[in-house]
């Protein structure tokens, strides 16, 4: 294990983030909010640790390994939880370190979950980098290290490996750097396209920016206390209904757009299932409010399908107090929030693309009982996945339920 080469990799994340929050203090300069001074010095903690990691651990080594490689991305994530809470704790709304990492921790995981009983007397400056922090790890903190590491002299496809979270690392174009690059331009143009979108909209710049970083990123962190239904807007949560959805696809395949055209999508059978499960969820749903709460057809469309897409794809956002609604419909919603939006993409969950594999595998193992001498191999179109593959999946899934029921219990 060569520390060195993690602890200098460390500096660099690190010192993305202290980068990072000039943002949210040109915020602050410009609302003049009070937390202009916490941000300097949270940018100055932030960027001196970055400064001596980066130059003091230093080596020689061009590669890393695996081992270097998963070490890097958990050690990343805590250090960017554990950096990312300064500016809570400095500038005094959440005083508990406890509270603040957790915050820190809620938007760089885009889980969302957070301590504020409410958000709108927040400081601007803080409430753009809670925003930014979901941003930044909707697509991934060290994809954007990976995207430049090649200009320190050092390879980047073990870390690229240790955090695209899918079956398989696919690379799109020839070189792992222009991998990540691309990826971060398709991020970086649909965040813009959905800002203006949001600002055509009726939102003011501000929400717009923080919506968009949100979205893109399906953590749900929002501006408003009552979230996307303070806006009681039927254009702006169509436009987030999108954004959600395109967050949830494989942005592989928003790549593969640009040079393969629109049937790249429908080509792709994680991408299938993926939208038919949302059509599906949203049509049981939409009849089942219909028929028990709201009566109106349109009304139970309008809120279901909103619904259906922000918690699949683990945003969060909300329109409606689903709670509220008729049993059957949360048992469907809560069955949502475990399959998750695709792999490569920025949403949560335990991925589209294990679902269909667990299903294929499951129907495999039924038809042999009934034709035991058959050879059946599980295939993703004409595509045949090794077991070994398969067998990770059911590890995955086995480790993902044990956890959420262990963590239940506690």
């Amino acid at each position: 294990m060569r520390i060195g080469v993690v602890l200098h990799l460390l500096g660099v994340v690190i010192l993305f983030l202290g980068l990072a929050m000039v943002l949210p203090l040109m915020a602050s300069l410009y609302y003049r909010d009070g937390d202009t001074v916490p941000l300097l010095v949270a940018i100055g903690i932030t960027l001196l640790a970055g400064i001596i990691l980066f130059f003091g651990f230093y080596r020689s080594e061009r590669e890393i390994g695996h081992k270097e490689g998963f070490l890097i991305v958990a050690l990343a994530w805590a250090m960017a939880g554990l950096f990312g809470s300064l500016p809570y704790l400095l500038s005094g709304v959440l005083p508990s370190f406890v509270d603040a990492y957790f915050e820190a921790v809620a938007g760089f995981t885009t889980t969302g979950a957070t301590v504020f009983s409410t958000v709108e007397g927040l400081p601007r400056g803080i409430l753009l980098w809670r925003s930014l922090t979901q941003w930044l790890g909707g697509m991934g903190i060290i994809l954007l290290s990976v995207a430049i590491l090649p200009l320190l002299g050092i390879g980047g496809m073990q870390l690229y490996r240790a955090e695209v979270p899918g079956i398989k690392a696919e690379k799109i174009k020839p070189r792992i750097a222009e991998t990540a690059k691309g990826l971060w331009y398709i991020y970086l143009a649909l965040t813009g396209i959905e800002m203006l979108l949001l600002y055509l909209g009726g939102l003011d710049p501000f929400d717009a920016v923080n919506h968009a970083f949100t979205t893109l990123a399906t953590g749900g962190f929002s501006t408003q206390d009552l979230s996307i239904a303070s806006f009681n807007s039927l254009f702006v949560e169509i436009v987030i209904i999108l954004f959600m959805f395109l967050a949830g696809i494989n942005f592989t395949l928003h790549s593969l757009l640009l040079q393969s055209g629109g049937r790249v999508y429908w080509a792709n059978r994680e991408f299938r299932f993926y939208l038919l499960t949302i059509l599906a969820f949203t049509a049981i749903i939409s009849i089942d409010l219909s028929i028990n709460l709201y009566g109106k057809v349109h009304e139970s469309i309008r809120y279901a399908s909103f619904q259906v897409v922000s918690i699949m794809t683990t945003t969060g956002y909300v329109t409606a107090d689903y709670e509220r609604w008729p049993a059957l419909s949360q048992f469907l919603i809560l069955i949502l929030m475990f399959i998750g939006g695709s792999a490569g993409s920025t949403a949560g969950g335990i991925k589209v693309i294990r679902i269909l594999l667990l299903l294929k595998q499951g129907y495999r193992e039924v038809y042999r009982l009934i034709h035991p001498h058959a050879v059946i191999p599980v295939k993703v179109g004409k595509e045949i996945v090794e077991a070994e593959v398969v067998g990770g999946i059911w590890a995955f899934f086995f480790t993902y339920i044990a956890i959420f029921v262990i963590a239940s219990l506690i």
